[in-house]
């Protein structure tokens, strides 16, 4: 009798095969139809690793073209990776004085610049020389951590950051230095100022660059166009053109945003910390303001797609698509799994074990089915269809997502009086401000002032002395 397995691949892969063999189909045709192929994706498992960080890898990237992975780690390193054979090509010191955050690769640039973002507040940039060192500089500051960057598509040139100091910042390396756009505040009408928003993610819609969404310490994700913004820093409004929002957690004061991911097709998906991940479509935005919903009639009809099944609560963990028409979603969890979606239904096709305690990124390849995570782990975990007899689902998949689900409903928070919740939130605004004194020297910060451009050369880093101890509060992308 014939497996269910064998069933969907003879139905559905050999047309296939005869029409690619027959050229009634390209190859680019086949290559398409195969990595979307939810078998092979069920089929999806460990590859390799590439091991060499001395701390928790928080992000992981792969170039324009897919044959190289940048990695970046709490040991303020930053590594290229050959990922095909599992070899480290590069290992530079970031210069940076705490936990990397983002490592990105600039297109277009034969792969010689990297950015990258920090525990530290800094954006820098590594540029590597034809001697094989890296060159690296400071490009712009936050008054906090900096969590996410977000690279132009096909620019060799322009990037932005975000901070948790709610501050949205604009690069162009033919400049060398950061414009400032403007800080993201609250939409909360109280008699007391707005806050800052502390931002953790930021996103360019690759089918239209000119706008841009935010993500950070409330319930909605920010779109903004780029055009509305002078480079010169004198922009004074963060009004973005259009909000999206579950309508269940509109007004809420217990849900902040930890990931956003855009597809091809300018859909937007969200995921929240302690709470599900949405996929809403352009159409479906409350438009600018909050505020300005008068009634639930103004609100669409539309509810957004929900994947659930996994936790995200104790890091700050990114969302991705998969598949060459982003026909997956993923996302790593708190219980140490891969969880992979299919995109139109939300139905669960894939869950591995990816991290001995949490996966907080997931890496798509642009080209083929594989991806690569990170987590609390010293490693990167590179996956790839692989034979086997493995589930794609485990036995105790029900057992997983009940575990995380009530996890979830147990840290709900209490009831708070609206005055306690304000004091609160003034003593996490002060302590933001407060965090890069805390954690360095004044004379560390007074230089860095002063010198804003400094260079920093570092050679092939094969021989480092790391530190043998991670502050807990500083482990991993939290």
């Amino acid at each position: 009798m014939e497996t269910t397995n064998f069933k969907r691949i003879k139905h559905g892969f050999f047309p296939e095969i005869i029409n690619r063999e027959m050229r009634i189909s390209s190859p680019q045709t086949f290559s398409r139809h195969f990595s979307s192929s939810q078998v092979i994706v069920e089929k999806i498992d460990l590859y390799g690793k590439l091991n060499g960080h001395e701390g928790c890898v928080n992000t992981v990237e792969f170039n324009f073209n897919g044959d190289i992975l940048v990695s970046g780690s709490d040991d303020k390193h930053v590594m290229l990776w050959n990922w095909a054979t599992k070899t480290k090509t590069l290992c530079y010191a970031s210069g940076h004085l705490d936990n990397i955050f983002q490592a990105r690769i600039m297109p277009l640039t034969d792969d010689k610049r990297i950015i990258t973002s920090s525990a530290d507040g800094q954006v820098r940039l590594g540029e590597i020389l034809e001697n094989g060192q890296v060159k690296t500089r400071r490009l712009g500051k936050h008054q906090g951590r900096v969590h996410s960057l977000a690279v132009e598509p096909g620019s060799p040139h322009i990037f932005f950051s975000c901070g948790e100091d709610g501050l949205v910042q604009h690069y162009d390396l033919r400049c060398g230095s950061a414009s400032k756009l403007f800080h993201c505040f609250s939409f909360k009408e109280t008699n007391s100022p707005p806050l800052n928003i502390r931002l953790n993610a930021i996103i360019i819609d690759p089918r239209n660059p000119n706008y841009f969404a935010i993500g950070g310490s409330d319930e909605y994700a920010r779109v903004y166009d780029i055009r509305r913004y002078r480079s010169d820093g004198s922009n004074v409004s963060d009004e973005p053109v259009n909000l999206f929002c579950p309508r269940h957690l509109l007004h809420s004061n217990h849900v902040h945003i930890t990931g956003l991911a855009y597809s091809k097709a300018s859909e937007l998906l969200i995921s929240y910390n302690d709470e599900l991940i949405y996929l809403f479509q352009k159409n479906m935005g409350l438009g600018p303001s909050p505020l300005s919903l008068e009634s639930e009639t103004q609100l669409s009809n539309e509810e957004p797609q929900v994947y659930a099944g996994h936790r995200n609560s104790r890091t700050v963990k990114g969302v991705s698509f998969f598949g060459p028409k982003d026909e997956y979603v993923m996302s790593g969890s708190d219980c140490g799994h891969i969880f992979i979606w299919r995109k139109k239904d939300a139905k669960l096709v894939r869950v591995m074990v990816g991290d001995r305690r949490i996966v907080n990124h997931l890496e798509p390849h642009p080209c083929m089915p594989f991806l690569a995570t990170c987590g609390f782990d010293k490693d990167v975990k590179l996956w790839a269809p692989m034979a086997g007899d493995a589930p794609a689902l485990p036995k105790n998949l029900k057992k997983i997502t009940e575990s995380n689900r009530q996890n979830r409903e147990d840290q709900s928070p209490a009831t708070l009086a609206p005055d306690v919740i304000m004091h609160v939130v003034r003593l996490q605004r002060r302590q933001m401000f407060g965090y890069v004194e805390r954690r360095y020297s004044r004379s560390d910060l007074e230089s860095d002032e002063e010198d804003g451009d400094e260079d920093y050369i570092s050679g092939l880093a094969n021989d480092i002395t790391f530190s043998e101890e991670y502050p807990g509060e500083n482990f991993g992308d939290c």
